[in-house]
C-alpha cells in the first residue's frame, strides 16, 4: 500500500489468519515504527476531535455524534456482529493490488530444489508507486539459495514463513556478518550492499522478502558480464579455470538442489 491509503482487513474463513507488515518506515513519525492513521476506535481521529466537532462537521445531533465517536471500544481488531455481511472483494480492483506469490508456475522452478517467484510493478503496478518489490523462495530439503545481493543498495526484510535452515550474510569485509539458523516466524534484515545465501534443513524452508535483488551467481550475475581475461586477473586464476568459471555462470542459477 502506498502512503496515505486507507485499508481494512476481514477474515471470512474458519481459521486464524496472520498478516505480516513489511515496509519502509524512515519517514514515519517515529522512524523504525509504522505510523498508523486510524479513523475509528479508541485511537481514531474522531475520538480526538470529540463529539462537538464531529456533530458540526457532519451535521449530526449530539447523541448521533457521541455514538459515532464512542461506540467502538476496540483499537485495531474487532469482532463482527452476527448477521453482518461485509462486501465481497471487487475482482477488477483486486487484480490491481493482489497476486498469488506461492504458485507452481513460478519465475524459477528447479526440480527437487524449489521455486523462486517475484512480484514487481510489472505484475502489480502499485508496487512502482510504493517503491518496493517482493520475492518468495521455497527451498526443498537441503536445497541452497545461491548468494544474492541488492541491486540498488536498499534493505532486504526477509521473513521465514515455513521450515528452517541456515542463513549466511556477507558484507564488504569479506567475512560472514551473520551465520545462523532461522526457523518459522523469524525475521532477518540484510543491510545495503550485503549478500545473502541460505541452505534449507531437511524439512525445507519458505522465505518471503521485500527487496530489489541482483545475483552473484548465474546468467544475471556480475561474473557472467565480465570477460575471461578480466576474471583471470580479478580472481588471480589460470585461463582454464577462468573459462570454466564463466561457463558455469552462463545459465540461470537461483536454487541448487
Amino acid at each position: 500500500m502506498s502512503m496515505g491509503v486507507i485499508s481494512w482487513w476481514f477474515n471470512g474463513g474458519d481459521t486464524d489468519v496472520a498478516i505480516i507488515f513489511l515496509g519502509e518506515s524512515t519517514k514515519a513519525l517515529e522512524p523504525g515504527h509504522f505510523t498508523y492513521f486510524l479513523v475509528a476506535g479508541t485511537l481514531g481521529t474522531l475520538v480526538g476531535f470529540q463529539s462537538d466537532f464531529v456533530a458540526r462537521t457532519f451535521n449530526l445531533s449530539e447523541n448521533e455524534a457521541s455514538t459515532l465517536v464512542h461506540n467502538q471500544p476496540e483499537t485495531l481488531i474487532t469482532q463482527i456482529d452476527k448477521g453482518v455481511k461485509l462486501p465481497k472483494p471487487n475482482k477488477q480492483v483486486t487484480e490491481t493490488i493482489y497476486a498469488a506469490i506461492d504458485t507452481p508456475t513460478a519465475d524459477v522452478v528447479v526440480k527437487e530444489g524449489g521455486i523462486v517467484n517475484s512480484l514487481t510493478e510489472y505484475k502489480i503496478p502499485v508496487l512502482g508507486k510504493i517503491g518496493l518489490s517482493a520475492r518468495f523462495v521455497r527451498l526443498e530439503g537441503n536445497a541452497m539459495l545461491v548468494p544474492s545481493y541488492l541491486a540498488d543498495g536498499s534493505i532486504i526484510l526477509s521473513y521465514v514463513t515455513k521450515g528452517s535452515g541456515l542463513i549466511r550474510i556477507v558484507g564488504s569485509t569479506g567475512k560472514a556478518d551473520l551465520d545462523t539458523r532461522v526457523e518459522e516466524g523469524d525475521l532477518f534484515i540484510v543491510p545495503p550492499f550485503f549478500a545473502v545465501a541460505g541452505v534449507a534443513d531437511d524439512c525445507g524452508m519458505d522465505l518471503f522478502s521485500v527487496h530489489v535483488f541482483g545475483q552473484i551467481a548465474g546468467e544475471m550475475s556480475i561474473w557472467n558480464a565480465l570477460s575471461p581475461k578480466v576474471l583471470q586477473t580479478t580472481l588471480n586464476i589460470n585461463p582454464e579455470l577462468a573459462e570454466d568459471f564463466k561457463s558455469r555462470n552462463a545459465k540461470s542459477i537461483s536454487i541448487i538442489p
